[in-house]
Order: structure tokens, then sequence, then C-alpha cells
């Protein structure tokens, strides 16, 4: 859930909505096992944050936890039956969620009748006889390192039964049957797959993903223009994911800049504005193997002190080398490897290379060590554990190769850490940047272009650097040091027929909103990126996005801003059931732009809603509403119910989502949007009663275009109260 819009995985999670969040989660698992692929949802549960991820104790009242961070993964279960569940690193109310009795027998098993598979997260299996008798069925990744010969130690000891042992065993191969069956055909390799409809798919879901924050004076969608300047970081870069392991190789990318030009006529200038790199760019394109390939040789040796011949030499295209689960098996548990690569220089200048190390490193440039990392202790940011990033500046003739070589192993560091835990060596790995020196004035050059221009866009935002697995984002702030909102507001001060488009799959700070007259949120939207904005920006086609998380103003409006990330491995949810748009509401608190906000190129009316049945334990009611497109363009609108309970025994967030419909209409045509709600719609979990409630009295049903924007209302009451479980 995105409790805080600093979460570095809040991109590859769905919303701040348990609701939104549950029912997204539910069609996308049963499209994905309807061709008998499993879906494994995560992570199971109280995983708000990446800071100490592993060690973090989340420490949730029953309420909320049920209300908001368990409701999601209840949808899924009741609605689309995943066949795998994966426990969350962290531990909820002191213990780790992979050996949580409550969690998973109680509650996963018992209140939710759940029979599927119950697997760790990567290195996220914490105890031996503890997790097997709770349910967590399988350690991954493999091989195992708290199971196999720990298993039957603890079965010869008394401290885990045949039983326990069979179950989970069980459960397995249940997954082996529902995919592939024990006899099935081998798994086919890999391979790319260019299918034109699918790339249509992608382009389409792109382009109503994008999400019209602001449309001052109608700029958008560009017509008629015989220049268009663009500008920023993320202008001619594939910006197509966030970090972690949500990254995806895509077949083929198409960067705004690319897509823009495809798209129009007019002539269209470039200028990247301003450096926004998190750590240096990968080395991977300037470097050359000894047999002319592009990337680096990366040797393995059987034991961490490089002894004899290589045990296994792979080619590798990227310098972005963290073999979490990637070394070759029989050189496991200790090893040590050694890259080798050469690199020309285009140019001649100090040119800048980092470095940096999961395990020990050392890092040589022309035969001589450039950075000894051997022994580091600080950490840096990196999706499970590394160094920080060592930055080093050397003076290279252009086109005059240099050998670079790099030596690590797996060893844990820093070494302190070899003696809080079990294992001396667990993964390895290094990552090497480079970057050749340059005396532009990046803002100069964008200012002159886009004063010459008809209409700038400038393309910002976030990347797979800045927003990944591993780590916590620092701040809302469009990154870094503040050179990108200078861009903007250079550009905006020489042109002011400015579109903003932002590329990150969270909330960042606007500093010019007021000044900037169109403002696009255009996520991360993979390969066909650049053609789904190109054919938002001129008009191909309507944007339909609404905001599935609530934009603030400032950080210090967020409901987690006074207890994140917590103290001394602890964070205490102390907002409750009040995040997201919840608690904006509850304290009167204005966003930048509200939970469910999404513009048009188009305008919509909705009508009077009728209410058909009543609500019972086993009844459902009907809320019909007539929607009209009043405008000149098709588009695509997201209906959004709310429910507020006005007199609830205990206190309720004002309204909360309870159903959404998208519906998409010609100009002129109306359609009347039929939303289903049950139970589920009123109650509030009383902990008192261990139970959830819906409660007798009165409830209103608010419909509205988003959280703030309601179009329409009507009530209801509900005769008798009742309970139940699941």
């Amino acid at each position: 859930m995105h409790r805080s819009p600093l979460g570095g995985r809040n991109f590859e999670s769905f919303s701040e909505d348990p609701l939104l969040t549950g029912k997204l989660a539910a069609a996308y698992i049963r499209g994905l096992q309807s061709k008998n692929v499993s879906a494994t949802i995560k992570h199971f549960v109280g995983n708000e944050q990446e800071t100490h991820r592993m060690t973090i104790n989340s420490i949730i009242e029953e309420r909320p936890l049920r209300e908001i961070y368990l409701k999601p993964f209840e949808i899924a279960i009741r609605e689309s039956s995943p066949w795998a569940v994966m426990s969350s690193y962290n531990l909820v109310n002191g213990v780790h969620s992979d050996m949580n009795d409550w969690l998973l027998r109680d509650i996963l098993r018992g209140e939710w009748k759940y029979d599927g598979l119950v697997i760790s997260d990567w290195t996220g299996t914490n105890s031996v006889a503890e997790s097997i008798k709770a349910g967590c069925d399988l350690e991954m990744p493999g091989p195992a390192k708290w199971r196999g010969v720990r298993a039957m130690k603890a079965i010869s000891q008394g401290e885990l039964s045949r039983a326990d042992v069979e179950r989970s065993a069980a459960r397995v191969l249940q997954l082996v049957e529902r995919t592939k069956g024990l006899q099935g055909p081998p798994e086919p390799p890999e391979r790319s797959l260019d299918n034109p409809e699918t790339a249509q798919l992608i382009r389409r879901a792109g382009a109503e993903g994008l999400t019209l924050l602001k449309n001052q004076n109608n700029l958008l969608p560009i017509r008629n223009v015989k220049k268009i300047a663009v500008i920023g970081p993320n202008a001619k870069r594939d910006v197509v994911t966030g970090g972690g392991s949500a990254t995806l190789n895509p077949l083929y990318t198409v960067t705004p800049f690319e897509g823009i030009r495809a798209a129009t006529d007019a002539e269209v200038t470039f200028a990247q504005g301003c450096d926004s790199t998190k750590w240096l760019p990968l080395a991977s394109e300037h470097c050359q193997t000894s047999d002319g390939k592009q990337g680096v040789i990366l040797e393995y040796y059987k034991g961490d002190q490089f002894e004899g011949e290589p045990f296994a030499i792979q080619h590798k295209e990227t310098t972005d080398l963290f073999l979490w689960d990637s070394a070759p098996k029989p050189v496991l548990p200790a090893y040590s490897f050694r890259v080798k690569t050469t690199i020309t220089p285009q140019s001649s200048g100090d040119h800048t290379f980092s470095f940096n190390s999961v395990g020990p490193g050392r890092f040589y440039v022309g035969g001589k060590l450039f950075i000894d990392n051997w022994d580091w202790t600080e950490e840096g940011e990196a999706m499970f554990e590394a160094s920080q990033d060592v930055h080093k500046s050397i003076h290279l003739e252009a086109n005059t190769t240099v050998d670079l070589l790099v030596e690590s192993t797996n060893e844990v560091r820093p070494l302190s850490k070899q003696s809080t835990g079990p294992l001396s060596h667990k993964y390895g790995g290094c990552r090497i940047g480079y970057q050749e020196e340059s005396g532009v004035n990046l803002l100069q050059e964008a200012v002159d272009i886009a004063s010459a221009a008809d209409v700038a866009i400038i393309v910002v935002g976030l990347d797979a650097e800045w927003e990944s697995e591993g780590y916590d984002r620092q701040t809302l702030d469009l990154p870094k040091h503040g050179s990108q909102d200078r861009l903007i507001s250079a550009v905006l001060a020489a042109n002011p027929n400015c579109v903003i488009v932002n590329q990150s799959g969270t909330p960042v700070a606007m500093p010019w909103v007021e000044q900037a007259p169109a403002i696009l949120q255009a996520w991360y939207q993979g390969q066909e990126a650049g053609n789904a904005l190109a054919d938002v920006l001129f008009g191909r086609h309507n944007p339909g996005g609404k905001l599935p998380t609530t934009f603030p103003k400032r950080l210090e409006d967020t409901p987690s801003y006074a207890n994140w990330p917590g103290e001394n491995l602890e964070v205490v949810y102390e907002e409750g059931v009040f995040i997201g748009y919840r608690h904006y509401e509850a304290r009167a608190i204005e966003p930048l732009f509200a939970f469910g906000h999404g513009l048009s190129y188009t305008t919509f009316d909705y009508g009077q809603p009728t209410v058909e049945g009543r609500i019972a334990a086993d009844e459902k009611m009907a809320v019909s509403v007539p929607v009209t497109n009043t405008g000149d363009v098709a588009g695509n609108e997201t209906v959004q119910l709310y429910v507020r309970d006005v007199e609830a025994k205990l206190v309720r967030p004002q309204k909360e989502l309870k159903a959404f419909a998208k519906v998409f209409l010609q100009p002129g045509e109306t359609t009347v949007i039929k939303m289903v709600l049950d139970k589920h719609a009123l109650g509030y979990y009383d902990t008192a009663i261990s139970a959830w409630i819906a409660e007798e009295g009165s409830f209103d049903i608010l419909i509205g275009a988003s959280s703030v924007d309601i179009r329409c209302s009507t009530s209801f009451q509900l005769e008798s109260s009742f309970t139940w479980v699941f």
C-alpha cells in the first residue's frame, strides 16, 4: 500500500486505496491463471517501505491491518484464488511474516480458507521449524539455506513433525500440477516475441493511462505549430519502468523524443537541460570484450581466493552485475569472480568511473589499482546490500583503449555482519559506471531552443535509479539538487506555452504548478512510452488516466510523515486507517491533486443515481447513474462510487471508495453505469467482537470524477446490523 509517497516500490504497487488495489490484483490474477501460469501475490504483509525491509518491525493495530493492509489480499483471495502467496521480509507486530502463525495459519489458511502455496521472499526465510510449521511451504531461492539438512535435523530433534513437512510438500506438488505437472514438457527457451497486436495493446494502454493533471486554456492537444522544443533529462531516454525485481527487458523502446518526432510534421529540436542521473551511467555501451562484443567477460572461481582455472565463463552485455541468484550453482556457497573488459574514450579529458560492490571488491584501470573497495563499511543504496558508490576521475585520451578489471567475492560485507548473521557468504556482484567530461551549459541550451519554439515539451521525472526496490526515496523533490525544477522555471520564463510531462510511479513536488499551463503524469509505460505520449500530446488519443494515489503539496502533509521510516528497526503505523485520501479529508488538508483526479479533452455530465435492492448478509444493491459525454471528443471516464457511514460507532473515514466503472463515450452519447455494492461496502472491523460489522443506520452514496469532485449523491438505510468473518 502507498502508505508514504516515498515508498521505493510504490511504482509497482497499485494504489493507496485497498479496494482499488484488491480489484486490480484480482483481475490480473484471473487473466494470468487462465493461461495456467501461477500468480504469486506479495508481500504478505506490512511491507510498505524498503528501508531496513529485511529487519523492520511493522507495528500495526488490528483494525488498520484488517481494513487497509490485509484487505487487498483478502479481495484477491476471495475473487481470484491465486495459486501462490509470498511472505514479506519484515516482521509484523514482532514476528517475521514467514513464521507468523497468526497471519499464515489463523487468517490466511483459517479465516480465508486459502489452500495454495506460500513461498518466502528471496532470502526471506528466517527459521527452520517455525517457518515450516507456520505454513511457509517453500524457501526461495534455492539451494536451501534454512531447509534440507537443517529441516532433517529439526525432525530428528522433535522440533518438526512429519505431518508439518508433508503438508508443505503437498502444496508444492499441487502448484507443479496446476502449472505443468510432474510429467510436463521441459521449459522452452526464453525468446523475444515481436507481436504487432501486443505492441498496439501496450500503446493503447499507455495512452489511456496517461493522466492529464492540468490543461489551462486547452493548450493540449497540440495543433497548428511549426516548431516544437523537446527538453529534459528524460526526453531522449527509455524510462520504461522503475528498478529492482519489477525490471523487464523490453523488445524495443520508443523515447518521448522519438515518439514526438514521428508524430508531427513540425520542426522538432532537443536540449537535455540538466543531468538528473543518480549514479553515473553504466559503462556498458563503452565496453568491449577481447573478441569485439559489447560488455564484459565474467569469470567465476570456486572458493573466494581466485584459485585455479575459472569454473565458468560468461559474457554479459551490462556492467550492472549484481549476481543475486545467477551465480553457477556448483561454485556456491563461496566464490570469487573477475570482470574483464576494455574501454575506449570518445574524447580526451578527466573522465569519471564509479564502482560499488556487494562483497569485497577491487577495480583496476590500465593494470593499476584504481578503487580499493575490499573492506568497505558504509552501505549504499542497492536492491539488496552493496557498498556506497565510489567515484574517481582519471585523465584518458580519445581513441586510446584501456583495460578494466574487477576482482570480487561473495563474502559478506561489512565484516561486522558476519558476527550477527548465520552466513559468511551470500551474494556477490558489482556495478561499474562511466561518464566523460563535458563543458556544455545544458540549462542555457534549453532556454535558447525554448524561446525559438511555438511550444516547449519538458520531459522530467524519476527513473529506475531513483525509484526502486531496495531503498526508499528521500524527498518528494525531482532529482537532483533542484536541477529539474530550475530547468522548468527557466523554460517557462522563456516560453509560457509549456507542457510538463512527468515520468514517475509516485508523486513528485511541483513548485512550478501555478505557472505551468499543462501537466501530464506519464508514469512508466513500457516499450511504447514515446508513441503513447505522442498520441495524447497531439490528440490522437484522449487521456483517460485517474490518479490511484494522492499527490500532496508537501511531504509534511502526508499521513506517515511523523513516523517514517521508523526508528530502532520499528515503524509504528500511527495513522491507523487514515492513509491516502482518508487522511487528507479527515484533517482538511488540500492536496496538490486529489485521489481519482484526471482531466480529459472532453467533458462528462453525471445524472441522478438510482438504487435497486438492499444490502444484507447475502444480498446486494445495484446503483445506477447516467453519464453523458457533453464535449466534442470521444473519451473514457472512470466513475467512482464512495460510501459514507453517517452514524458509525467507531471513527470512520469521511468516505471510502467502494466501486468504480470505466466507460467510453462518443460525443453526445449517454450510457447508464451500473455498480453493485454488497456487505463489504458497508462494514468495518471491530476488534471488540473480532469480526466485520455493518451497523444499522444511514449511509451516503457519493459518485464523482475524483475523491473531491463529487457530482451526485443519494442515501439509504440499513435496517439491522450484521457481522461476518470473511
